[in-house]
Formats: structure tokens, sequence, C-alpha cells
């Protein structure tokens, strides 16, 4: 009995990981799909016509909205990487929307999300910051204090 319980637990570890990486690869595919459809939209601009430009775009949403969906089923199998520890703060609660400029003290080290990739975000880029605040997650120019993306509810 003992036996046949530690081999179960030994395939299922070495299977979880071969999974995880299929959701990657199809993540990391889906997120170049949506910049290629970018690249075509800027062709589009530059040599075709309205129609052209219009059938780009279309496609630049259905490439993103495949990545979103994408995202969320790995989110609804993995939601124990999304379970975090109870979130303390000096400041109280705000709902902060893209454009927004914030204050030091909401992006200090100590609210930065250093495992990002654990969560599938994308890369932020120079001077950028994902930074939780409560179970939402800001990426954060650090320079101007600026909201780039809210994730609300990032965190289950």
């Amino acid at each position: 009995m003992k036996t046949k319980f530690l081999i179960a637990a030994v395939i299922a570890t070495t299977l979880t990981p071969v999974a995880a990486q299929a959701q990657t690869r199809e993540l990391n595919r889906d997120r170049q799909e949506v910049r290629q459809e970018k690249r075509d939209v800027q062709d589009a601009r530059r040599n075709g016509e309205r129609q052209d430009v219009r059938e780009e775009r279309r496609d630049v949403r259905e490439a993103r909205q495949e990545y979103k969906e994408d995202w969320r089923e790995y989110r609804q199998k993995n939601r124990r990487a999304f379970q975090a520890s109870r979130f303390n703060a000096p400041f109280r609660y705000r709902t902060f929307n893209t454009g927004v400029s914030i204050g030091a003290s909401y992006y200090a080290p100590r609210y930065r999300v250093g495992n990002y990739a654990n969560y599938r975000l994308p890369n932020p880029g120079r001077n950028q910051t994902y930074v939780r605040h409560y179970n939402d997650v800001l990426l954060v120019n650090t320079r101007t204090g600026r909201v780039i993306r809210a994730y609300r509810g990032f965190y289950l």
C-alpha cells in the first residue's frame, strides 16, 4: 500500500512540471502572436488601406483575448500560486486606474513583487516595477510614479 502511494507521488511530481512547461510555452506563443499582430498593424498603416488596418487591429484584439483566456486558464489551474499572505499597509485600499500618479510610499521596496515570472506577468520595462496593493498588482513607472497597468483582484 505504501509503495503504491509512493509511486503515485513520484509520478505526480514528475508530471506537474511538464504540464506547467506546456502552459508556459502556450502563453509565450500567444504573447509572440500579439507582438506579430502589432507589427502587422504598423505595416498596414505604412502600406495599406483603411480596410487592411481595421482587419489587422481586429487580429490584434483577437490575439490579446486569446492570451487573456489562456492566462486565466493557467490561473484557475494553479490557484495555489496566486494565494497570497495577508497584506498589511499603513494606507487604506484605493482603486488605481491606468495613468494615475501615486506616491512613492505605494511602490516602496517592501511592496514590490519580485517573483512576477512565477505569476506569468510580462517582464517590466526599464524603470518599471510590479507592486502589490492589497489584492491588486500595479505596474508602476518608478521615475514618474504613474500606474502603467492595474491587475485588479490578482491575488485570490
